[in-house]
């Protein structure tokens, strides 16, 4: 590849990681003249700090520093922590066979020392448009999601891919799923999508949710009863697990479930037999069983108020949903989604969402997740009085929010504002290609504090 296809690459953030300065800086340097972002440290433990807490395409290591693996464990932080980047171990010649283990441990490749410059930015470059290329073709899988919805599922955060590959790869079988999250995080809809992904298909989808039901109703409603089992029952009714035979099941809220009726229910997830109220004569029900909580079971089997066995029964497979603070990124679709839904209801022409309007929305906590999304976005369709949405038409709740202090209190709590920092100068140049000036205007700062704050942190 020539040095002008190489200067053609796109940016990208790579982390250079040496005990001996002067090689550290002379590889960064060499890939910093490829207009690509380099941040240097010289020990294992700084390397796996800026692993948990930054964003890097290409980890560059070296193999032997404070002990002679330590580069294998900059390599574990990497696929922990840093699951899209690549990793290339930097070796000396006796380290070989160490650098081969590597390979089956993660590693994307190994160059010896001493470094052929050339072969090392070629080698960097290769790995680069790895990268490049599988994050290519999860952005094209996640814009057909998001576009068309994977089963009304909208987003392309790498947690919500997550969230839809667990679907596609559990759905075919018949494992119980248990889906887990916060209330508003879209629980319901990743049921109906492991029904609708299904064997189960074209059978019934039956929900029912356990909260604020009296034990004997809960029991009634869940297996049904027999003409004459009480007052009132003047003929036979079939319960939702009769009622979803062959199909599938979903019991939404199960942690507010009672005790006695978990015992209940766990008999009839072993055996797979269902005894109406007034009978004793049992009947079987195949069912796909699909549940979800937004309660802690951990904590309430500790307490007593869930039973272990009952979690093993359900838990064949969990889904966690994230809440939407901790998926920010796929909120401009969200919005853009909701804006067309609700327009289209009130026959209007889909209004047009202006930045400070996304801004706000973006930077908003959302307590209510993805529910009270749709409905501050619903409400503000409704109330616009002009073809666009812009800060004035944010509900005074969000628009006034004070972010300072409640802005990613979830996901940062705990990491230093010098880290932040650090963070945001280091995405803010891979996205203006370098250029300090725009980078400075996009940060808010001059460009000669930016330009010391660079050399503070040994990015350049």
């Amino acid at each position: 590849m020539s040095t002008k296809d190489l200067h053609d690459q796109v940016h990208a953030q790579i982390l250079v990681i040496d005990d001996e300065g002067d090689h550290a800086e002379t590889m960064s340097e060499a890939l910093r003249r490829l207009g690509h972002v380099c941040t240097s440290v010289h020990s294992a433990k700084e390397a796996i700090e800026e692993i948990r807490y930054g964003a890097f395409d290409v980890i560059v290591t070296d193999l032997c520093m404070e002990t002679e693996t330590s580069g294998l464990d900059v390599l574990k932080a990497a696929r922990e922590f840093q699951s899209g980047a690549e990793t290339i171990m930097v070796t000396a010649h006796g380290d070989v066979a160490t650098a081969k283990a590597a390979l089956q441990g993660g590693a994307w490749d190994f160059i010896e020392k001493p470094l052929d410059l050339e072969i090392f930015r070629n080698l960097v470059t290769r790995a680069i448009e790895t990268v490049r290329l599988r994050d290519a073709n999860q952005r094209l899988q996640g814009q057909v999601d998001a576009a068309f919805g994977f089963e009304g599922i909208i987003g392309e955060s790498p947690a919500i891919r997550k969230v839809v590959n667990t679907i596609r790869q559990v759905a075919p079988s018949n494992i119980p799923v248990l889906i887990t999250g916060e209330s508003g995080t879209g629980k319901e809809l990743v049921a109906r999508a492991v029904h609708s992904q299904s064997k189960r298909a074209a059978k019934r989808y039956v929900t029912f949710n356990c909260a604020g039901q009296s034990e004997s109703l809960l029991e009634d409603q869940l297996f049904g009863h027999s003409r004459g089992a009480f007052t009132g029952a003047d003929r036979d009714r079939e319960g939702v697990f009769e009622y979803a035979d062959k199909g599938t099941l979903f019991l939404d809220e199960i942690g507010d479930m009672p005790l006695s009726m978990q015992a209940k229910l766990l008999r009839v997830l072993e055996s797979g037999e269902i005894v109406r109220l007034g009978t004793n004569a049992p009947s079987h029900a195949d069912v796909r069983f699909v549940s979800a909580t937004n309660r802690d079971l951990h904590t309430l089997i500790s307490d007593d108020a869930f039973r272990e066995d009952l979690y093993f029964r359900i838990n064949g497979a969990q889904i966690q949903l994230p809440p939407l603070r901790e998926r920010r990124e796929d909120i401009p679709l969200l919005v853009t989604h909701a804006a067309g839904k609700f327009a289209a209801e009130l026959d209007r022409e889909v209004p047009a969402v202006t930045e400070p309007a996304m801004m706000r929305l973006i930077t908003y906590t959302w307590p209510g997740n993805v529910r009270q999304l749709f409905n501050t976005v619903q409400r503000m369709v409704v109330m616009a009085e002009g073809a666009t949405l812009d800060a004035r038409d944010v509900p005074d709740e969000i628009r006034l929010h004070e972010d300072e202090e409640h802005l990613h209190l979830g996901t940062l709590a705990g990491i230093g504002l010098d880290r932040l920092e650090k963070e945001a100068m280091r995405q803010t140049l891979a996205m203006t290609g370098g250029n300090r000036e725009q980078a400075a205007e996009l940060l808010g700062i001059g460009e000669r504090t930016l330009y010391r704050k660079l050399k503070e942190y040994g990015l350049k």
